[in-house]
């Protein structure tokens, strides 16, 4: 890999530019992956099955990437002038703009403002330090991070007893089950299926510097395993078939229409995965709370869809408002306290409506799937169309688009972002 970070005739002033916009990024990154409060547990309904993935609520954290967020502003247009903000999509900014006006029919206006405003600012932040930074750079910054997650992760499941599921959890079968620095096993296991897929297709370097990335996969699946998130697991496997595929693809000549196919009946092949796991099923039709709760709740938001189908009830409405969820009409129980819809789409459709689904639909979806159509840098691109492909199942079972400062949510813009960087060098 080339990269004028590593520019010989780097100025002095260039290079505290570059030093200035590095320290900036890997702060953003530290937040989103570590946060200010690792090894907290997470509320009590996610002991139940809901993962709370989100700092929104958190005034500290937001000032943290409010801080942030400035700095790198001031960094960018320091280092490009104006110029820094054509990294950011339209159609993207669209959906930002979409969400903070939903708030005129919100029930919780101040909120949905709230929350529209963390969303604006992960945003920006990760596509101008990406900007700012450049492709390659992020990503082995970025790696450096996930590795630190992952040691921090492995040592902690033996020392600290807070990262394991302890005894008494509501859901008995979390018990036991590894989550290191986060409140989820879930969240951990999606971490650590990250980890794997950057390490896994990281370019090829020197013989040893792979054989140390296998090594890092490796010790990713045991702590993956640990979290016995079955989801992540399975998904991880379908995100490295789909990027070793498009890597012989795109490389080798192959007709990329026949590899296209192939994807797409992985990707099939994925989500019924998801969507069946056969113990799940079994334990469904026995009592549906020990499946979360996910059937109730995804019949609850088709319903509202269906009531709301155009505007949606607000974004960042869908629970921690101080009200009922929006849901709240069309279910009962202990699933009215979910904190997430267990699906990114639907969660969408529930909060903004069709008009920002289709907006998120094109920002998320199509704009990145043409791109990846394109030849570029074959190496990056088979990386990052893994982790494409393993974010958008996963929405399939919990709710990352949009959803605060999530750690799958960020790694799904620094996707989105070392994506676009690579297409405007390449123009």
């Amino acid at each position: 890999m080339t990269s004028d970070v590593f520019h010989p005739s780097a100025t002095p002033r260039s290079s505290e530019r570059r030093w200035i916009g590095e320290t900036l990024f890997v702060g953003f990154l530290l937040l989103a992956f570590i946060g200010i409060t690792p090894f907290k547990s997470a509320p009590l309904e996610a002991e139940v099955g809901t993962v709370v993935q989100t700092g929104a609520g958190d005034s500290l954290r937001q000032i943290c990437y409010l801080a942030v967020f400035a700095l790198l502003v001031f960094a960018a247009m320091r280092q490009r002038g104006s110029k820094i903000f054509s990294a950011l999509p339209l159609v993207l900014l669209g959906l930002l703009a979409w969400c903070v006006a939903s708030a005129l029919w919100s029930p919780e206006p101040v909120v949905t403002i709230r929350r529209a405003g963390l969303a604006t600012v992960l945003v920006v932040s990760a596509f101008l330090s990406v900007e700012t930074v450049g492709t390659e750079r992020s990503l082995v910054l970025w790696r450096w991070v996930l590795l630190a997650v992952l040691v921090i992760n492995l040592v902690s499941v033996k020392f600290v007893p807070a990262a394991v599921h302890p005894f008494g959890e509501l859901d008995p079968q979390l018990v036991g089950n590894w989550r290191g620095i986060y409140g989820h096993k879930n969240i951990a296991g999606s971490v650590a299926a990250i980890t794997a897929l950057v390490f896994l297709f990281m370019p090829a370097r020197r013989f040893w510097a792979k054989l140390f990335d296998f090594a890092v996969v490796g010790l990713s699946m045991v702590f993956l395993i640990g979290t016995h998130s079955k989801s992540s697991l399975g998904l991880l496997a379908v995100a490295i078939v789909a990027g070793a595929i498009y890597r012989i693809a795109w490389r080798q000549e192959i007709d990329r229409t026949i590899a296209l196919v192939a994807v797409g009946l992985l990707v099939v092949a994925g989500a019924v995965f998801v969507l069946a796991d056969q113990a799940a099923i079994a334990r469904l039709l026995e009592d549906p709370t020990q499946f979360t709760g996910r059937t109730e709740i995804w019949n609850a938001e088709i319903a509202h869809i269906r009531d709301h189908p155009i505007l949606g009830s607000g974004f960042g409405t869908f629970a921690g408002t101080g009200k009922d969820s929006p849901l709240a009409p069309y279910i009962g129980g202990w699933v009215i306290g979910a904190s997430n819809g267990h699906n990114g789409y639907l969660q969408l459709l529930v909060t903004v409506g069709g008009v920002g689904f289709v907006l998120a639909f094109v920002a998320l979806l199509v704009v990145p799937a043409a791109s990846y159509w394109r030849r570029g840098d074959i190496g990056l691109k088979a990386l990052l169309f893994s982790l494409f492909v393993f974010f958008v199942l996963h929405n399939l079972m919990e709710t990352d688009f949009l959803e605060g400062d999530g750690v799958t949510w960020v790694g799904f813009l620094l996707m989105l972002a070392m994506l676009r960087h690579m297409e405007g060098t390449t123009r």
